[in-house]
C-alpha cells in the first residue's frame, strides 16, 4: 500500500534544534507505525505519511556522525562572536553551515512509498537542485565520490559546492536532507572545513547569477522538481 501523498510545510526561520526535534518527532511516529503495521494483516495496516519541510536557520554549524571536530575552526568564544551555535547530530557526513539565505530541505519520507534505494534517493535530491540551477541558467552537477551539487565540475581547481547533503534513514524512513545556498553569507564557511573538503570553494545562487534571487520563487521551483522526480502528490 504505497502512499505518495506528501505534506509540504514551510517552517520559515526556525532554530536548528527546534527543527531537529520536530523532524525527530515525525520520524519516530512514522517508524513506530511501520513496526506496528508489520504485525497486522494487509487490510488492517495504516498508510505511512510523508513530509517535505523547508526552512531557514539562524547561524549554526552541525557536525555529522562521521565528522571530525577539528573541522570546526572556532572555539566557544569564536562561535559567540559570530552569533552562531553548534550541534553534533545524527546524520551522515561531516561539518556544514546553515544560516539565513540558505534553503534547507528536510524530506521525511517512507521510501517504501516510493523506492527502497538510498543512493537513488540522494541522486534525486541532487537532481532537483541541478534542475533548479538549470532554470536559472547555471550548469551544475555531481563530482564522483562527493555528495551534493557543484558548479564547474569539469574544472577541479574551480569547482564550487552550492548544495550540501546529509541524511539519516531507518526502516527506509528518511530525515535531515539538503542545504542549498541561495542568498547565503558565504563568509561563514571560512570558519569550517566544509564537509571535510579543504580544496574546494563554496558558492551561492546569488553569486553565480550576479543578483539576489527571490527566495519564494526558488522554493516553488525546487518544490516542483522534487514533486516531479518522486511523483509526489504535494499538499500544504
Amino acid at each position: 500500500m504505497k502512499n505518495k501523498k506528501t505534506k509540504f510545510i514551510d517552517l520559515g526561520l526556525i532554530d536548528y534544534k527546534q527543527a531537529w526535534d520536530y523532524q525527530e518527532e515525525i520520524f519516530k511516529k512514522t517508524v513506530d507505525l511501520k513496526i506496528v503495521n508489520r504485525k497486522l494483516s494487509d487490510d488492517q495496516q495504516k498508510m505511512t505519511p510523508n513530509y517535505l519541510l523547508f526552512c531557514h536557520h539562524p547561524h549554526v554549524y552541525t557536525l555529522g556522525k562521521s565528522g571530525d571536530m577539528d573541522h570546526l575552526l572556532l572555539d566557544d568564544k569564536g562561535l559567540q562572536e559570530k552569533d552562531a551555535s553548534f550541534y553534533k547530530i545524527n546524520r551522515g557526513g561531516d561539518i556544514t553551515y546553515h544560516g539565513p539565505g540558505q534553503l534547507v530541505g528536510y524530506p521525511i519520507l517512507d521510501l517504501d512509498n516510493f523506492f527502497t534505494d538510498i543512493h537513488k534517493y540522494l541522486r534525486f535530491l541532487e537532481e532537483a537542485i541541478i534542475l533548479t540551477m538549470k532554470d536559472y541558467g547555471i550548469v551544475s552537477g555531481r563530482i564522483d565520490g562527493l555528495t551534493g551539487v557543484w558548479v564547474d565540475i569539469d574544472n577541479p581547481k574551480k569547482a564550487r559546492k552550492i548544495c550540501a547533503m546529509g541524511v539519516k534513514s531507518s526502516r527506509w524512513v528518511t530525515m535531515h536532507g539538503f542545504a542549498f545556498n541561495v542568498n547565503t553569507d558565504l563568509s561563514y564557511f571560512n570558519n569550517i572545513v566544509p564537509c571535510g573538503i579543504d580544496d574546494k570553494a563554496v558558492t551561492s545562487l546569488e553569486k553565480e547569477i550576479g543578483q539576489k534571487p527571490d527566495m519564494n520563487k526558488v522554493k516553488e521551483i525546487l518544490k516542483g522538481h522534487i514533486s516531479d522526480l518522486f511523483e509526489m502528490k504535494l499538499s500544504n
